[in-house]
Formats: structure tokens, sequence, C-alpha cells
């Protein structure tokens, strides 16, 4: 008998971020929360460009156009192991 491994990707559903943490919650319910000061153009953003995202490849992925930052769901739980 075989059986065969799913590769679940973690995907984003809610991004908030604070003045010094950003938090991510998953679609299976796990939530990933960092320190800014790991993303310095974050970290520098006004209030307003750090709530100015958009979630690419159905959560796959984070954009904040207006500091060119682009973080992946993947690497976020890899940071936090």
């Amino acid at each position: 008998m075989s059986s065969s491994v799913v590769e679940v990707r973690p995907r984003a559903r809610e991004v908030s971020v604070g003045e010094d943490e950003l938090t991510v919650l998953l679609a299976d319910g796990r939530k990933i929360s960092v320190p800014l000061a790991w993303f310095p153009r974050l970290l520098h953003a006004t209030a307003d460009q750090r709530r100015h995202f958009e979630l690419l490849g159905e959560g796959e992925g984070i954009h904040w156009l207006d500091v060119d930052e682009d973080l992946s769901v993947a690497g976020l739980l890899r940071t936090t192991l």
C-alpha cells in the first residue's frame, strides 16, 4: 500500500501591521507574528502605507505597493522556526 503526500501551501487570510509587529492570520487558522524590525521598509512606512497592501496568488504572498515590499507566507513561516 502506498500513500501520497499532500502538499499544502500556506495562505494568508488577514494581515495587520501595527507600530512594531506584522501579524498574518493563515487560512488554516495559524497566526504568524513577527517584529517589524525584520522588514525596515515596513518599519519606516507610514500607517497608511502599511494598510495599503494586497494579497498575491490567493494569499501566498503579500505586496505593499507604496513601499515596494513583497513577503511570501512560506518565507514568514521559515523565519519563525
